[in-house]
């Protein structure tokens, strides 16, 4: 196993993932953060550009799946019921029990699996110690937490080793 905080590959945002790749990659589970990964904070509704990606994976044969640890009991639920796919809340990235419960639920192995995220320490190295292939993805917006400038400048040698790996197809 690879380092576990380097991202196999880092995208400017989800749209830069093409589908069609993972697909020859083996990959038919796409597993998902939220916050920051697919929306803004806050946004309580998928934007039409996320919709039509998901169609785009889904037409690859990758199902997508909302992985979050969002402390907000009913965000997670009320996003993915308006995207059309599943999810599971308060997941406890990076301990490997939601990656877990995910795949077992959709019924994939680690090798049919990738995850995408924002944040190396949770949803990265809980890819890594599961050992799904790990995306990662700058963050939307980073305005309003000054903790989250500190998170993503500590990350920032992660991201960089990452941006080495990312497959250009």
């Amino acid at each position: 196993m690879s380092f576990p905080l380097i991202p196999d590959g880092v995208y400017p945002s989800v749209y830069d993932i093409d589908s069609e790749a993972l697909a020859r990659q083996g990959i038919t589970l796409l597993l998902a953060d939220l916050d920051n990964t697919l929306a803004k904070y806050g946004q309580p509704e998928p934007d039409p550009a996320l919709l039509a990606w998901k169609e785009d994976l889904a037409a690859a044969g990758v199902d997508l799946f909302l992985l979050s640890n969002s402390r907000k009991p009913r965000r997670a639920e009320h996003f993915a019921r308006a995207l059309g796919i599943p999810f599971l809340g308060h997941a406890g990235k990076p301990k490997s029990g939601g990656y877990l419960r995910a795949m077992e639920q959709m019924g994939r192995t680690s090798a049919q699996t990738a995850m995408v995220g924002d944040q190396i320490f949770t949803d990265i190295l809980g890819a890594k110690r599961t050992g799904v292939l790990a995306l990662m993805v700058e963050p939307i917006q980073l305005a309003g937490n000054p903790g989250r400038y500190l998170r993503y400048a500590v990350e920032e040698p992660f991201r960089a080793l990452g941006r080495r790996r990312t497959r250009k197809e």
